[in-house]
């Protein structure tokens, strides 16, 4: 006769067989990542208590994912320049822990190091991408296994949306037609890629559109979109000019940032067509701030290092801000643990899923209260001697502090001589790619080229392009455009030193090269090997090269 504890012991291995047997499906995993995307989407809009950009840029389908998901408000890169940036998402760790990966121009892949994308693959997931994982680099999108993963069949007219639009209306085309002609392209692509997967198989799928990188044509934000550039008058950070050729640009870009909102949709319309939304983990970011703009890309304000993150995970409590600091390389774990697979040790990127899974909002884990960033080597440096512009930052809550490690280099690149300056101000502006190369050619940079001279727009001209001091302190709440460098001023002594001390013993611990040994590993080969970047000779080929 079997005793009541034999029966439940029965009746319990009973259950744990069953529950071994039929264990929950590991989720799928959606990831748009556009190329040069900084924190724009009306997800944003009315987060901060002043006009933004943000106001103006329309989104529906970015802001669905934000209703029924999470809004990261404060989301920032470790780098913020394409290929160190996506070096350390893909791998969890500081930029300058991927060896030549911490580089744009030569960068090489190192295969010793893990990849969430290889490590899920290897651990029975389906995975694709269509365009840009890493790049520029050696071998192209190394971390993701190179082309043998891409889904582009269909075609890559996503990567260009205006000017590809643009080149059909003048063919003929409505502008619903070319609309939907690149749409398809995206739901083609990703149809191709679900059809590859054997059944029931868990998948990863990377989206990595780069129309939001230059070029992109010159009026085609109220062209396309209907965005008037007028309505950011007043909205524009301090440090741009509120004129209408820098509003243009602006607005142009905004158009391609609802562009890769259409792709959104277009996305979500083929999962929910394919019965798997429910199923799928959606996170929507990009990888610095805007190009071709001063504080943007290549820099440590937030102008630069501040991304859109916004995750719809199924069954998280949606519609929620959360404020917490948080960085991209918090995504390599993250991904892994939604596939149950245990992250390395080591990372410099800690997991998102508490967050995710938990319903409160605002400021939800005490620790995560720093984000640490930095850049080496861009283009620009290939034209005076192959040296980068080392910069490390630490940001709080409160305050931005950077350190320039060399302030006798140019920020941006070397201040070469430009061709005089087409009256027209052309998007395609080849008179200002050679100067100051770290920024790319951009109507608003002829601009400033043009009229730094004029004491008006001196100030402007300076914060875009001059040399720096070696030490920047910003209080965020005073001066959220961060223009009003403190670091000198003794009233802020105490905050200067503390984050100083912090940043310089966080880089230490990680083992960073800028500040160990003699701090001149990335001056040397072969981080600092020729390029012929940006010269007459090279110009025209680059011209069309996104970076």
């Amino acid at each position: 006769m079997k005793t009541p504890f034999m029966l439940l012991a029965f009746f319990g291995l009973v259950v744990g067989i069953r529950g071994a047997e039929t264990p929950s499906p590991r989720l799928n995993i959606l990831f748009v990542f556009a190329d040069d995307w900084g924190r724009y989407a009306g997800a944003y809009r009315g987060l901060d208590s002043r006009p933004t950009i943000n106001d103006v840029i329309q989104t529906p389908h970015v802001d669905r994912v934000a209703k029924e998901g999470v809004v990261f408000k404060n989301a920032f890169v470790n780098a913020p320049s394409c290929t160190p940036c996506r070096s350390s998402l893909l791998s969890g760790r500081h930029f300058f822990q991927t060896g030549r990966g911490a580089i744009l121009q030569g960068a090489v892949w190192d295969t010793t190091i893990p990849t969430f994308p290889l490590i899920l693959r290897d651990h029975g997931y389906h995975i694709g991408k269509s365009h840009k994982v890493w790049s520029p680099g050696t071998p192209v999108d190394a971390g993701f296994g190179g082309q043998a993963y891409a889904y582009q069949r269909a075609g890559v007219g996503s990567n260009n949306f205006s000017d590809n639009v643009t080149a059909d209306i003048a063919r003929g085309a409505s502008w619903s037609e070319a609309r939907a002609k690149i749409l398809a392209e995206v739901r083609g692509n990703f149809s191709d890629f679900l059809a590859a997967r054997k059944p029931g198989q868990p998948w990863l799928y990377w989206m990595g559109t780069t129309t939001t990188h230059r070029t992109w044509v010159k009026g085609s934000g109220k062209k396309l979109w209907g965005i008037d550039p007028d309505q950011l008058k007043g909205k524009l950070p301090s440090f741009l000019p509120d004129v209408p050729e820098v509003r243009e640009d602006v607005a142009d870009y905004l158009g391609e940032c609802q562009a890769v909102d259409a792709y959104v949709g277009a996305l979500l319309q083929s999962l929910e067509e394919a019965g798997e939304l429910e199923r799928t983990v959606i996170v929507l970011s990009g990888d610095h701030g805007m190009p071709g703009m001063p504080r943007g890309k290549c820099n440590l304000n937030d102008f630069g290092t501040a991304v859109p993150l916004i995750v719809r995970y199924p069954g998280t409590k949606p519609g929620r801000v959360i404020e917490d600091l948080v960085r991209l390389p918090d995504l390599m774990p993250t991904f892994l643990e939604i596939g149950r697979v245990t992250p390395p040790q080591g990372l410099y990127g800690v997991s998102l899923l508490p967050l995710l899974q938990s319903d409160q909002h605002g400021y939800v884990d005490a620790s995560r209260d720093t984000i640490i960033a930095g850049r080496e080597r861009h283009v620009g440096v290939a034209r005076e001697g192959n040296l980068p512009y080392p910069m490390r930052s630490i940001r709080t809550r409160d305050f931005l502090y950077i350190r320039n490690f060399a302030p006798d280099r140019w920020p941006m690149g070397a201040p070469l001589q430009a061709k005089a300056i087409k009256p027209d101000l052309a998007l395609i502006d080849e008179n200002t790619r050679a100067a100051f190369p770290d920024m790319d050619a951009s109507p608003t940079k002829t601009w400033l080229i043009a009229h730094g001279a004029a004491p008006e727009w001196q100030k402007y001209y300076e914060l875009a392009f001059a040399k720096r001091p070696a030490e920047e302190l910003y209080e965020l709440k005073s001066d959220p455009d961060q223009v009003k460098n403190l670091a000198n001023d003794p009233a802020f002594s105490e905050q200067r030193r503390a984050l100083s001390e912090r940043l310089m013993a966080t880089l230490q611990t990680a083992g960073d090269p800028r500040v160990i040994g003699d701090g001149t590993t990335f001056d040397r080969s072969p981080f600092n090997d020729p390029e012929d970047v940006g010269s007459p000779k090279t110009g025209k080929a680059e011209k069309n090269k996104k970076l």
